[in-house]
């Protein structure tokens, strides 16, 4: 049986405060309560304004105009509560924009300073790759076995080198919101394949079998062809690289309808944590932060990949199981001008 609502139960405590405002005293206050608790020991209902009703301590006014005044007093607390919680919500709501204001000032600041030193390592090293250039064909002089394996080293070095201030720029672009698109229908059987090439001979060195899955009926896509193969070599660049010797990586691209095609990366390497693979795509990140890691890198490629995907109107996403690999994958729009 539901009990009827009644103003005695929404306010606590009556008796305290029948007691406070001089209606009752102590003394008739715990004669009620042990009437209370008699009846509903013997299975009644009772409410403390019936018991006091029944021991004829007060009459029905003068509880419910007790019970008005509680009712009235608790409203009023519940509405400078409400006030307060109002202006502490308008508060913390400037606190907050101040603060997102800051962090996109400082979002681009750190933008125009990588760019700016990025501009500033090109040229330098521009010269320094036409010197090795000429050392290396030796338009300054013949070299001797010794020197010609030193200067390999240095222009290995300085193409890395060169790759990093292209990223940081690429970087420093999309974080300003000016990654540019130059979008056409492109053919992602023959980008795979370039990417495959260019990538065998480091999967050959870390002894890692690289294949791909390519539908060859796949339709064109609309994109920035330079840019989505960097993105597809840089996922692949990158599960090369998580894939111990004896494992696996797979170029995957195949239609999924008329209008989509998706593009996957998937490997047999060390795989993610569930719990962290929110943080893969943040900028300047590595899971591995400790100063002995493993793997090197700036943490860059990923979060330009999800910059170039993101620009294509489109999302990277990823499925990974710790110690049994990786597979990241994205959707790509058919092209409506099939060459």
């Amino acid at each position: 049986m539901t009990t009827p609502l009644t103003p005695e139960i929404l306010v606590p405590r009556l008796g305290e405060y029948l007691v406070q405002k001089g209606q009752i005293t102590e003394e008739e206050l715990q004669k009620a309560l042990v009437r209370q608790k008699e009846k509903q020991e013997a299975g009644k209902h009772c409410l403390l304004g019936k018991a006091l009703l029944e021991l004829k301590l007060l009459t029905r006014k003068q509880i419910d105009h007790a019970v008005t005044e509680q009712i009235i007093q608790l409203r009023n607390a519940l509405e400078d509560a409400n006030r307060f919680l109002e202006r502490r919500v308008q508060e913390r709501t400037a606190e907050l924009q101040e603060a997102l204001r800051k962090l996109s000032e400082l979002n681009k600041i750190k933008a125009n300073f990588v760019a700016n030193v990025s501009h500033e390592l090109r040229t330098p090293l521009t010269h320094i790759k036409g010197y090795l250039e000429l050392l290396a064909t030796e338009a300054l002089g013949s070299l001797n076995a010794e020197q010609k394996n030193a200067l390999q080293v240095s222009q290995r070095a300085s193409g890395r080198l060169e790759s990093l201030v292209d990223n940081l720029i690429m970087f420093s672009l999309a974080a300003r919101g000016e990654m540019s698109l130059s979008l056409a229908a492109v053919d992602l059987n023959k980008v795979a394949g370039k990417v495959i090439d260019y990538s065998r001979p480091k999967a050959e060195d870390r002894n890692v079998s690289l294949n791909f899955n390519i539908s060859p009926n796949i339709p064109h896509v609309q994109a920035d062809e330079e840019k989505i193969s960097w993105a597809i070599l840089q996922l692949v660049d990158n599960a090369i690289k998580f894939t111990p010797s004896g494992g696996q990586v797979t170029l995957s691209i195949q239609p999924e309808s008329d209008t989509l095609v998706t593009v996957a990366v998937t490997d047999t390497g060390i795989g993610i944590p569930a719990g962290r693979l929110g943080e893969l795509f943040e900028p300047f990140h590595q899971l591995d932060g400790s100063a002995t890691r493993r793997y090197g890198g700036t943490g860059l490629g990923l979060a330009l990949v999800k910059e170039i995907i993101s620009a294509h109107s489109s999302m990277i996403e990823v499925r990974s199981e710790e110690g049994k690999g990786s597979t990241f994958f994205f959707p790509l729009l058919a092209s409506t001008n099939t060459p």
